[in-house]
C-alpha cells in the first residue's frame, strides 16, 4: 500500500510529531519573551492559612504546621529543611472525585490515578465579584452561565469554570472564613449551575477563591455541597482557594493544576499557574 505523505515530503506521523515539536519551541519562546503570561493562582500556605471548618461530630482538618529540621545550624551545618503537617484540603488545593462519597468508586479519580492530561486544561473566568461584594451568600445562576456565554461565546468542552468573586483578598483568616451562627457566608455556585456545567457543558471541573468550592449554604441545598456532590460523581475536580482570578481574560487562559501524587489520594495542595497572552 502505498503511504501517503504531507506536503513536505514527510509521512503523516512524521509530519504531525514535527508540527507538535515546533509548536513546543514556540511555546517555549513565547514564555521566554513575555508573549506568553504566567500568573500564580496560589496562596501562600503560613500556619495562619485557613482551612474549612466543620461541625462536631465531624473530624477536622489539622491546620498548616512548619517545623526546622535544621538551618545550617549544628543540626545541618551546610542546609536548610522543614517539616510540614497538613491535611489534603488545605490553600490552594485540588479536590479529586475520591473526595466525595459520590466520586469514591472511580478508579481514575485519585491523585495518584488521575490522567495527567487532564491537569491541564482550557479555563473561562466568570466575573462575579460585584454581586459577592454586595452579597456575602451570592449563587452563581444558570442565567450568569447563559449571560457569560451570550458575550464570551460558548464554555469550552472540557474546560475549567473559575468563579471570581475577590474572596482571595480577604486577608484576615476570620473575615476569609466567614463563619455566622447559621454558618458560612461564602459566595459559590448554586446546585442548578453545577447540575448545568457538569450535563450541559462537560466541563473539567469548578473553580473558587473561597475555602471551599461550594457555597457557604450549601448544606441546605439539594443535594446538599453539589459542587463536591455533582462533579465529583460525575468524575470531576474542584480548585479551592484560588488567587488573582482578577488578573485573567474571561477566556483565553491556560491551567495547570497539578496535585502531588499520593497513592489515594483525595486532593492535594498544588500551586496553581495559568498561561494567559502577553
Amino acid at each position: 500500500m502505498t503511504q501517503i505523505e504531507s506536503p513536505q515530503g514527510m509521512p503523516p506521523r512524521e509530519s504531525e510529531h514535527a508540527m507538535s515539536a515546533d509548536l513546543l519551541m514556540q511555546f517555549a519562546s513565547a514564555l521566554a519573551s513575555g508573549g506568553i503570561k504566567v500568573v500564580d493562582l496560589t496562596q501562600t500556605l503560613r500556619p495562619s492559612t485557613p482551612v474549612i471548618q466543620l461541625p462536631p461530630p465531624f473530624a477536622p482538618s489539622d491546620p498548616f504546621a512548619i517545623s526546622v529540621i535544621s538551618n545550617y545550624d549544628e543540626r545541618g551545618p551546610a542546609w536548610y529543611w522543614n517539616n510540614l503537617k497538613l491535611g489534603e484540603h488545605t490553600g490552594t488545593h485540588f479536590d479529586a472525585p475520591v473526595h466525595w462519597v459520590s466520586g469514591k468508586d472511580h478508579s481514575d479519580g485519585a491523585t495518584d490515578t488521575i490522567a495527567v492530561k487532564r491537569m491541564i486544561a482550557p479555563a473561562v473566568v466568570i466575573d462575579c465579584s460585584a454581586e459577592a461584594a454586595a452579597d456575602e451568600k451570592f449563587l452563581c445562576e444558570p442565567s450568569h452561565i447563559a449571560a457569560f456565554e451570550a458575550r464570551h461565546g460558548r464554555i469550552p468542552d472540557g474546560a475549567w469554570v473559575l468563579m471570581r468573586t475577590d474572596w482571595s483578598k480577604r486577608d484576615d483568616p476570620a473575615r476569609f472564613l466567614n463563619m455566622r451562627e447559621d454558618g458560612p457566608h461564602v459566595p459559590g455556585p448554586s446546585a442548578a449551575c453545577v447540575r448545568f456545567l457538569v450535563e450541559e457543558r462537560n466541563v473539567n471541573g469548578w473553580g473558587v477563591e473561597a475555602v471551599g468550592t461550594d457555597a457557604g449554604q450549601a448544606f441546605a441545598f439539594e443535594p446538599a455541597f453539589p459542587a463536591h456532590h455533582l462533579m465529583h460523581g460525575a468524575n470531576k475536580f474542584g480548585l479551592a482557594s484560588l488567587a488573582n482570578l482578577d488578573q485573567l481574560p474571561p477566556t483565553g487562559a491556560i491551567l495547570i493544576t497539578t496535585p502531588l501524587k499520593i497513592e489515594k489520594g483525595s486532593g492535594s495542595p498544588i500551586r496553581a499557574l495559568a498561561l494567559i497572552p502577553g
